[in-house]
Formats: C-alpha cells, structure tokens, sequence
C-alpha cells in the first residue's frame, strides 16, 4: 500500500468518526422533540439530497453500469438490514438521557463482527483479539449494569437496543467488506439513505405522524444529516479503500471521546465515574482486537 493512500485512509477514517461523533450530539438533540418517524424522514431526505449531489459532482453516472442480479440482490439485503440497524441506534439514542453511554456500548459492534467474520468469512481471529473481546464485553456489562440481580432490571433501559443496533451493524460490516470492491461506496449509501426514508415515510403514514416540526429541530436533523447518512457513511466506506479495517478500527476507538466532549459541551451532561470507567475499558478493548488482527492471526480454538 503506498504511504499517500495509507494517509488518506487515514484522514477519511478520523473525519468519519467526528462526524458521527456530531451525529450523537445533534440526532439526540432531535429527537427530544420529534418522532423517530418524523427524524427518519428529515434526516435521510436531506442525507440522500446530499450524496445526490456529491455523486453529481463525481460524475458517478456510471455507477450502475456492470452491476450484476447479485450486485442488486446484495443491495436489496443490505437495505433490510439497515433498516434494523438504523432504527435501534436511534432508538437507543432517544432512550439513553446521555449520547455518551450509546457511544461506548456500541463499542460492542467489533466483538459481533469478529464472531460473524468469523463463521462468514472464515476468518481466525487471534489470542490477543481474543483478550479484546473480553475486555469489550466486560467494559459494557460495567457501564450498563444496574446493580438488581434480577435479569429483566439488570441493565440500564436501552442497553437492548444498542446490542441490536451493534449486531446488525455487524452483519452490514461482514457484507459491505466482502462487496466493496465490486459495488461503488456512493451506490452503497445511495442505497441506504433510500431504503430507510422509505420505511420512515411508511411508519410516519401508519403512525399518521405529521410532517410539521419545530424550527430547532429541523436546523438540528439538517446539519446532521449532512454529517451522518452523508458524511459518515461515505467517509467510512472509501477509508475502506486504503486502509485495513484494523487501522480504521484504532481510529474508530476514539470516537467516544468525541461524542463525550460534544455531550458536555452541548447538553452539560457528564456520565458517571463508573460508566467512564466502563467505557475506557471498552476503547481498550476494541485497540486490543485492532492491534490484534494487524499481526498474523492465530488459531485459539
């Protein structure tokens, strides 16, 4: 890999976790005042006005050409399971009183992309990946545990929906890495930002939502829609492009710090030492896995 690509792997990967840094910070701002119905139809019509336009500034009218029934039918799936993925992530955001804490739970994602690379992918995973995993988990169980022993009160409301959001996310990731070089990362978040503004515009109807929103709301779902279903998403898959999913991992680990600065900066709110504490394990956790499949994997079972 040349040292410029690597570079620009690098910057691609760093300005796609600060926007969905931001991305916490202003959806969570939204959705104190609308619907999710209402946010996913905002939010992914302006998302999917952007990357029309980037796509128009690209010149990308020949992204369609050469896809082949398996290209559209990978499309199709990746768009079910976005759906999935985008609605618990938000849910989980509207539910959770602080970003921060949806932040580091999702730091779960790798552990269910290992295991799901794992059987898909035949891919082994390494001892001190292994150690990672465990660190992972662990930091979680810290940050949303309750402290009631009984199952159903164990965990902090919302900790469901973050593993949800985290699995499916998981099986996007497994499926986007085994077809990005054969579908334009352009035509996958094209293919995104349609299949959710669709289903919104089905729940708003059946919900029998309105489409009126207050003025803060809407100046907060505009700004993130350009940073998230836009810049986010296009950002994280042509790092893809350069940069190994490890490297993009280590940078991606920073991401909970972000979101923790922007939640104090923006709403005051500071977690709890003991979920500080949690999530730092967490970032350790996911830097341990990252570190681990840069070096040659290993056999542990």
């Amino acid at each position: 890999m040349k040292i410029k690509e690597a570079n620009k792997g690098y910057l691609l990967a760093l300005l796609s976790v600060i926007a969905v840094a931001n991305v916490y910070i202003f959806s969570k701002a939204a959705l104190t005042e609308v619907s999710i119905p209402q946010f996913g139809v905002y939010w992914f019509l302006f998302g999917l006005l952007w990357i029309l336009l980037y796509a128009w500034h690209k010149k990308s009218y020949k992204i369609l050409k050469g896809l082949t029934h398996k290209n559209y039918r990978v499309l199709l799936f990746l768009g079910i399971i976005e759906i999935f993925s985008t609605y618990y992530f938000y849910k989980s955001i509207h539910v959770i009183s602080n970003p921060t804490i949806v932040s580091f739970l999702g730091n779960i994602s790798p552990v269910f992309m290992i295991v799901l690379s794992f059987f898909f992918l035949k891919e082994r995973f390494s001892v001190l990946e292994f150690i990672g995993m465990i660190l992972v988990l662990f930091g979680a169980f810290v940050i949303s545990y309750k402290g009631d022993l009984r199952f159903q009160d164990m965990f902090i409301n919302g900790t469901q929906d973050v593993l949800l959001y985290s699995l499916f996310s998981a099986v996007n990731y497994v499926v986007v890495k085994n077809n990005i070089t054969k579908i334009h990362p352009i035509l996958l978040t094209i293919s995104r930002c349609v299949f959710i503004l669709i289903f919104s515009l089905m729940a708003l109807l059946y919900f029998n939502d309105s489409l009126i929103i207050s003025e803060t709301a809407f100046i907060n779902i505009f700004i993130g829609s350009l940073l998230g279903p836009f810049l986010t998403v296009i950002a994280g898959y042509l790092a893809l492009q350069y940069i190994t999913s490890s490297h993009r991992a280590i940078i991606s680990s920073t991401r909970g710090v972000f979101v923790l600065l922007g939640s104090y900066l923006y709403f005051g709110q500071f977690p709890r030492v003991i979920a500080l504490i949690g999530g730092a394990i967490t970032i350790i956790g996911v830097i341990t896995i990252a570190y681990g499949s840069i070096g040659t994997k290993k056999k542990i079972y």
